[in-house]
């Protein structure tokens, strides 16, 4: 297998799913758990509009299996889908990814969850979801900590996830997808 590359950094172990085009990968810093990338295969495609036709063919199929598989194996009630196409509409890699970001009625973000895309450092977003989840599972309540305390994950916090979700998903792709 060759190397996988998200821009210019090898990503061969975030990766949970692949087609002959495209890929999916768990995130450095996802604003919420599963908030997963659907990214082409080639590195050089930095807008939507440089995908060849068959390319883009491949990464809609991609993102509709893994907008299924993510709702699937979150839970979750909904998703946000969102490209932000060139530097000027917030894309902070030169490489195309699409963000798919699972949603859930209590979740409370709303329309602020576009905001927290454009952010640099949202590793309180993150830490925010899982104590408002928590407290949302225990009735209990919780501090949110401020946007400097995120950290990036380790390598290998992001590839036991990726390993999770690859089990997962030829699990969901074999069986009846519900």
């Amino acid at each position: 297998m060759s190397d996988i590359y998200f821009y210019k950094y090898v990503v061969n172990s975030q990766v949970f799913f692949k087609t002959a085009h495209s890929y999916a990968l768990v995130n450095l810093r996802p604003l919420v758990p599963g908030h997963v990338l659907v990214c082409p295969i080639r590195p050089e495609i930095i807008r939507f509009a440089d995908l060849t036709p068959e390319e883009a063919q491949d990464y809609m199929s991609a993102l509709q299996t893994v907008h299924k598989f993510i709702i699937h194996a979150y839970k979750a009630d909904s998703l946000n889908i969102a490209i932000q196409d060139g530097p000027e509409s917030g894309q902070s890699i030169p490489h195309l990814h699409t963000h798919l970001i699972p949603r859930y009625g209590t979740d409370g973000f709303g329309d602020s969850i576009y905001r927290k895309l454009e952010k640099t450092d949202l590793e309180a977003v993150y830490d925010d979801f899982y104590k408002r989840k928590a407290a949302f599972q225990t009735g209990g309540d919780f501090v949110v900590e401020a946007d400097y305390a995120r950290q990036d994950r380790t390598p290998e916090i992001m590839a036991a996830e990726a390993a999770k979700l690859r089990e997962q998903i030829d699990q969901w792709s074999t069986g009846s997808r519900e």
